[in-house]
């Protein structure tokens, strides 16, 4: 091959590469490079000119890497990647006391844990830093993409190659119409068709799809927005759980509440002043066929107020149908039975009256709980004590093996099952306990004139009468329900849902269109007709650039159609013309 048809083809290839540039965004990659100092001059001066060049160079090189879709892929794959172990691990943020029982039960992977951060995943340094990392490189990458393409929309489509049969979408054909009108034409018809067009030179060059690359950026927008709004709402969300018996109240305070947990950034000052009352809760289960005893209707009627002096509402609270005050929402996510107990003391003296809620272990309401007598009782010597009751409660009864358990949520059938102690409950000695369990460590059973434990099963109004003058527990014929409540306050999730419909939408656009060029050149053959030639060029091979380019050729060939003479005149398409 001679050195003139080399260099022809270096030409062409170039001339290919103009036309098929700024098709896209995307940064161009970049190797790993050499040394960006150059030369060094002799003496201090010279190394320390050649160590700020390189320095500087490296600096640009890392950042290009940060910025660019490479490293931001796998850095959001490392995200992912490091949000496993926060689904699969218990967090201390979560439920401290499950993160205890795996320390315990787990003597050599517990510390191990501890030190790498996974009983607290998202509030670790390493999975922190891969955030901001993350959230740099799309920052990085977005901006000076967005300029790039603002430049490309205020510019212009490039002129044509020189060779348009070379593109992949080709056609041409002759006619007697002068250049000019076939090229004004050519304008008009790509116009219409929603081209920006203009005349550049001998050919009309025009685009279309940049809302392919409109799409893209769109959808890295997005993101953006996602990762703020996840993070400000980890960083500034509250959760609190409160379980309220028929009659009581909550105002939302923290002490308030059973079992609640924030982000790092939330103080009590950012809780919406409101209280409410639970009225009344109602709960329907279906009575026959393969569904009995499936939930029905669940819903908490209550009144509440915003505010230390606002005016109390009704509102009826179901499942996924929360109460909204302000920033906060209160679902409804549990429901069980509270037996009104009575304990009298050997005189006779009431010592304890209230509503004890049971905590459901089955399907059927089988539930279980603690009554505690802190204060006010003392035994038949005079001594003061404290008593604490097992129970079981049961809505509607059924026995099997001699273990009693519910066939049906309703109450149909309830009954209470006590056994009972005495002594010291260990409240007073300052440590945390379950107030719907029994610390029996210092505590003593109760037992019958034979020596067998003392426990009995009641009927709505029956009593259990303790030994020795000790008094008596009473199941009272009145059953309250209570709710469980759950108030949520996170901001951030209606950004966080707006940016997720805008990253799908970006997403579609970035996927299903097409940003391709179309030239049409008309010049004066050597027989003195027209050359007409048509070219389209896409950023990726598609079957629908031939297609739509023919359409375009029809639309211009009916006002520039082809010459008719005793020779032929229309080559094949895709025939060079020479």
């Amino acid at each position: 091959m001679s050195k003139t048809t080399t260099d022809t083809s270096a030409a062409e290839e170039q001339d290919l590469g103009a036309a098929g540039s700024q098709l896209s965004t995307a940064p161009v990659e970049t190797a790993m490079p050499g040394s960006f100092g150059g030369n060094r001059k002799p003496g201090l001066t010279g190394w320390l000119a050649w160590t700020g060049r390189e320095v500087l160079g490296w600096a640009r090189w890392m950042w290009r890497q940060l910025t660019s879709m490479r490293v931001a892929l796998m850095l959001l794959f490392l995200l992912s990647l490091g949000a496993v172990p926060g689904s699969l691990i218990p967090q201390s943020g979560t439920d401290a006391l499950k993160v205890s029982e795996f320390q315990a039960a787990h003597k050599t992977l517990g510390p191990i844990y501890q030190k790498l951060g996974l009983f607290h995943v998202y509030g670790s340094a390493w999975f922190g830093a891969i955030y901001v990392l993350l959230f740099v490189s799309l920052i990085g990458c977005i901006i000076p993409r967005t300029w790039q393409f603002v430049g490309q929309l205020r510019g212009r489509p490039p002129g044509a190659p020189k060779r348009l049969n070379r593109l992949p979408a080709y056609a041409t054909w002759r006619t007697a119409a002068e250049p000019e009108q076939v090229r004004e034409v050519a304008l008009t018809v790509l116009k219409k068709r929603r081209f920006r067009a203009h005349i550049a030179g001998d050919a009309v060059a025009a685009e279309k799809g940049y809302l392919r690359e409109t799409g893209n950026l769109l959808f890295h927008l997005a993101l953006i927005v996602m990762l703020i709004a996840f993070a400000w709402g980890q960083l500034f969300k509250s959760e609190g759980d409160k379980l309220i018996v028929e009659g009581d109240g909550f105002s939302n305070t923290l002490t308030q509440y059973d079992d609640f947990k924030s982000g790092n950034l939330f103080s009590d000052d950012d809780l919406v002043p409101f209280s409410f009352n639970l009225k009344n809760f109602v709960g329907t289960y279906e009575r026959t066929g393969p569904n009995r005893g499936t939930p029905r209707t669940f819903q908490a009627d209550i009144t509440y107020s915003l505010g230390a002096y606002g005016k109390a509402k009704k509102h009826t609270i179901k499942v996924n149908e929360p109460l909204e005050i302000g920033d906060s929402k209160v679902y409804l996510v549990s429901h069980g039975y509270a037996p009104v107990v009575t304990v009298r003391d050997g005189k006779g003296n009431v010592v304890f009256h209230q509503a004890v809620p049971m905590l459901p272990i089955d399907s059927n309401v089988t539930s279980q709980g603690a009554i505690k007598v802190l204060d006010g009782y003392k035994n038949a010597q005079g001594v003061a004590e404290q008593l604490g009751f097992a129970a079981v409660f049961v809505p509607t009864y059924a026995k099997s093996s001699g273990t009693m358990f519910s066939q049906y949520p309703g109450l149909d059938y309830p009954v209470l099952n006590v056994t009972g102690y005495h002594g010291d409950l260990g409240v007073n000695a300052g440590i945390p306990q379950n107030v719907y369990q029994l610390e029996t460590k210092n505590l003593k059973q109760f037992k019958d004139s034979k020596g067998n434990i003392l426990k009995q099963q009641l009927l709505p109004g029956e009593t259990m009468t303790l030994p020795n003058g000790a008094g008596s527990i009473t199941f009272d014929k009145q059953i309250k329900e209570w709710a469980g409540f759950q108030v949520v306050q996170q901001p951030g999730t209606d950004w966080a849902l707006a940016g997720a419909l805008t990253a799908i939408l970006g997403l579609a656009g970035s996927l299903f269109i097409q940003r391709r060029r179309v030239w049409v050149r008309a010049t004066t053959g050597d027989d003195g007709s027209t050359v007409v030639e048509m070219a389209g060029l896409g950023r990726s091979e598609s079957a629908k650039l031939p297609e739509e380019l023919g359409d375009l050729a029809a639309l211009v060939h009916d006002r520039a159609p082809t010459k008719t003479d005793d020779e032929p005149s229309v080559p094949p398409e895709g025939a060079e013309q020479q």
